[in-house]
This record gives structure tokens, C-alpha cells and sequence, in this order.
């Protein structure tokens, strides 16, 4: 049973007397523990019609590249087939999804939809809304809690949302019973675009492929639970001591695979509550508290891709230092290229640029380092997002915007007042060395 709270009706239309129940997949990217799917077999199943999947791929998501669609697309192709062994015909469009949607709705009795909170998606769901003849409904299925229930405002720290999760979250991480379709879908003919062969298919759509695709890095709910289990099994116990040391191997790697929706963090969250791991909490404090605050963020403020939304004592303090001198000055050109006079920054910068992916902590510092090196604030946060968004498998996530902006003061306290970063929060190579072996992280990364 799908909690109400993760439930809002996007128009006032009355079902219509339809051929099928439409479930409109775009976040939730998979065909297994998605509240969004139950939700519409429900429906589905009460009516006694069928259940059509429906996915719109555009050529034109913002900063999207090669990387990001190469990696997602090989997790459609798993979700299409796992949809399909439940009895789901999915079809797959070659187009912006608020305009597909529309359309295939025409036939449709209703319209289920998955969550997101980037202000594209919310974007897409209001055109939809306002274009089709029946009910669209949403429903969260990429957080564990859902935002407005953990919180009805932006919340300042980790430490404001978490006693409120604390509250509710016993009623929320608990397991999602799955349901059978009744009628089944899965040979019902639709013209639907050919993503058998990821390779072909990336190759036809007209994209950015500056960035090119991670050798040996699959996309899929399949190999996200290979990875989660493989981490459970031998990287757990060491998570809670080693998380911010790059040089160790106890990170789980879900992060793309929750972006893209192909994991759920409730089936993480779960598989991760059952274990007697001594690294147990820290893993759910980053999953539910740290990852959540990042969909409050996005939720709440309508600048989280821009300065603008950092918190005013960290933009106040920013500006008054920007004339303050600056040893090095780096243009985008340099710091794209990982050629500055820092080894440790330019390691971090080659870590993301070949892998898809920088450690956490790595992250931090590169973050911090660009505000350091850059004129104006304002120009060092639009720096570090485009990179970050070029780069990471999952970039354009709340957890990147929010992890950008906390560089700069978001999500932090002020602390001690020093040159360039006033009363933000100070990040050194020395520092780095007191934490690991940073010399050996060069190594890796050279």
C-alpha cells in the first residue's frame, strides 16, 4: 500500500472512460520497488485495464551529455525488461515527455507520475496537468520520507532535518508490498523507439558527446543490487571509520543509480537497516539525512542553481571579501584541464573527469579550492556546478546542487572570519594530509 503522503493530485479531472491506466516514468527509472508502479497497478487493476509504461527521451535535458544518456539508457533497457516479466508494456518515445504525455494520455483514464524536484520536472508535470483530460497524480518514490512530510520549509542544517525525520521516518522505512497486473500489457503493440542496443541508440540521438560514456561502469537495477549487496558484504563495516578516506575502497557507488531512479533508497534503506553493521547508521545518516536535505534544498528554494540561493550571511560575508587578493587566479580552461599548482585539487579534478565520479570528501576541497581561485563567488559557484554536471554521472541532482552550495556557506554555520572566505568554512591541503595519505591519492589519480 502506497502512504497518502506521498500522493498529490496535479489536476481536478474526473478518470475518463479510457483504454488503459498511463504510469508516466521518468525519475523513477526502474520496474521493482517503486511506489509510483504500485500506485498505477492499483488503479489499474480496480478498473480491470491494462497498464502501459510510458518514457519520453529528449534529446535536450539540460547539461545533459553522452555520459549521462549512455548510463541511463542502459538502465532503461533493464527496466523495460523487468516491467515486462510482471506482465507491463512499456513504450519508450523520442521526444520531450510533456509533449509525449499528452499525447499517448489521450486514450488514457488516468495518469500516474513518479516525483522530482528540479525545476524542469516541475515544469513538465504543470504542462501535462494543464494539457490532459483526466487525473494526473504524483507520487514520491525517490525518498524514503517525503519532503513536505519531513518538513514544510527549507531547513537550515543536517541537524534541523534530522530530528524531524526522527519522527516519522518508523512509519516510512518500511518494506513496499508489490503487486501483480491483472491484465497483461506486455505484448500490446506500440510504435516505441528501439533502446535494445544502448551503443545504437546513443549514437542517434543528437547530444552533447564531449563527455564520453565510463568504460567497465553499467547502468540498471540489476548491477545497482550487485553493488549493494557486494557492499554490504565486505565495505560496510569499514564505512562508519573510513567514509572520508579516498584512498579506501568502503564506498557503495550508488549514487548514479539513485539518481537515475534505478535503485530505490527504500530498498537500500532496508537492505542496509537489516545488517548488524557497525557502519549501519553513519551509511543511513548519509542515504536518508544528508541525501534528503539536498531534496529539501531544491524543494524549498527556487535559486538553488545559483548563488542567489545560498543563505544571506554566507553571500553577505563572500561579498565583502571578494576584493581580497587572491594568490592564484584560474581560468575555467585551467581548471577543467586539472591544471593548477595544486596536485591534490588536479588528482580530485582527473578522478571526475575519467571515473564519472569524486570522493565526498575530495569533493569538499575541490569545491572550496575554486571559490579560492576565482574572482567573483558568484562566478566560482556557476564553475563548480558546470563541472560538476559535466562530469559526474550524477550531476544535475540535488545532492550536486546542494553539494555546490555547501562549499559556499549553504547547510553550514559561519565560522571564523579569514581572507576570500570571510566567515565560510576553510578547507586546506594540509588538512587533507592530517585525514590520509593524500600523496598516495595523487598516485591513484596522476
Amino acid at each position: 500500500m502506497v502512504q497518502e503522503a506521498r500522493i498529490r493530485l496535479l489536476n481536478s479531472h474526473a478518470p475518463a472512460n479510457g483504454a488503459y491506466v498511463l504510469y508516466w516514468m521518468q525519475s523513477s527509472q526502474r520496474g521493482e520497488y517503486n511506489h509510483a508502479l504500485e500506485l498505477a497497478i492499483e488503479y489499474a487493476n480496480k478498473r480491470k485495464q491494462p497498464l502501459i509504461v510510458y518514457f519520453g527521451l529528449t534529446d535536450a535535458f539540460p547539461e545533459a551529455n553522452e555520459r549521462h544518456y549512455h548510463f541511463m539508457l542502459e538502465g532503461l533497457k533493464c527496466a523495460r525488461q523487468d516491467l515486462k516479466d510482471k506482465g507491463v508494456g512499456m513504450v519508450v518515445e523520442r521526444v520531450s515527455p510533456e509533449f509525449g504525455v499528452v499525447e499517448f494520455a489521450r486514450q488514457a483514464s488516468l495518469v500516474v507520475c513518479d516525483g522530482g524536484y528540479l525545476k524542469i520536472q516541475e515544469q513538465w508535470r504543470r504542462h501535462v496537468a494543464e494539457n490532459i483530460e483526466c487525473p494526473l497524480i504524483d507520487v514520491e518514490s525517490d525518498v524514503v520520507v517525503p519532503v513536505e512530510t519531513a518538513s514544510s520549509k527549507e531547513e537550515y542544517s543536517a541537524a534541523t532535518l534530522r530530528r524531524k525525520l526522527r519522527m516519522v521516518l518508523p512509519g516510512y522505512l518500511v518494506p513496499l508490498s508489490e503487486a501483480t497486473p491483472r491484465v497483461d500489457s506486455s505484448s500490446q503493440e506500440f510504435d516505441s523507439y528501439d533502446i535494445s542496443d544502448t551503443d545504437t541508440c546513443a549514437s542517434n540521438l543528437d547530444i552533447d558527446r564531449s563527455v564520453r560514456p565510463i568504460a567497465g561502469i553499467r547502468g540498471g537495477t540489476k548491477e545497482a543490487k550487485r553493488r549493494l549487496e557486494e557492499f554490504v558484504a565486505s565495505k560496510l563495516d569499514r564505512f562508519a571509520d573510513s567514509r572520508n578516506d579516498p584512498n579506501e575502497d568502503c564506498l557503495s557507488g550508488l549514487s548514479p543509480y539513485l539518481h537515475f531512479g534505478q535503485i530505490s533508497p527504500l530498498y537500500v534503506g532496508l537492505r542496509v537497516n537489516q545488517s548488524n553493521s557497525a557502519g549501519k547508521e553513519a551509511f543511513l545518516e548519509e542515504l536518508i539525512v544528508r541525501r534528503e536535505l539536498s531534496m529539501n534544498f531544491v524543494h524549498y528554494n527556487r535559486e538553488y542553481d545559483s548563488f542567489a540561493g545560498l543563505p544571506n550571511w554566507a553571500k553577505r560575508t563572500l561579498q565583502e571579501h571578494e576584493g581580497d587578493t587572491r594568490e592564484y587566479l584560474y581560468t575555467l580552461d585551467q581548471l577543467e584541464g586539472a591544471r593548477t599548482h595544486d596536485p591534490y585539487w588536479n588528482a580530485a579534478q582527473r578522478e571526475m573527469v575519467t571515473t564519472g565520479k569524486m570522493h565526498g570528501y575530495m569533493r569538499m576541497y575541490w569545491g572550496k579550492k575554486i571559490l579560492e581561485w576565482t574572482a567573483k563567488p558568484e562566478e566560482a559557484f556557476s564553475r563548480a556546478l558546470y563541472l560538476n554536471n559535466k562530469y559526474e554521472l550524477d550531476g544535475r541532482d540535488p545532492n550536486g546542487f546542494a553539494g555546490v552550495a555547501w562549499c559556499l556557506g549553504k547547510h553550514d554555520r559561519p565560522w571564523g572570519r579569514r581572507a576570500i572566505f570571510g566567515n565560510v568554512r576553510y578547507m586546506s591541503a594540509e588538512g587533507l594530509k592530517r585525514k590520509f595519505d593524500a600523496a598516495e591519492y595523487v598516485r591513484r589519480h596522476s
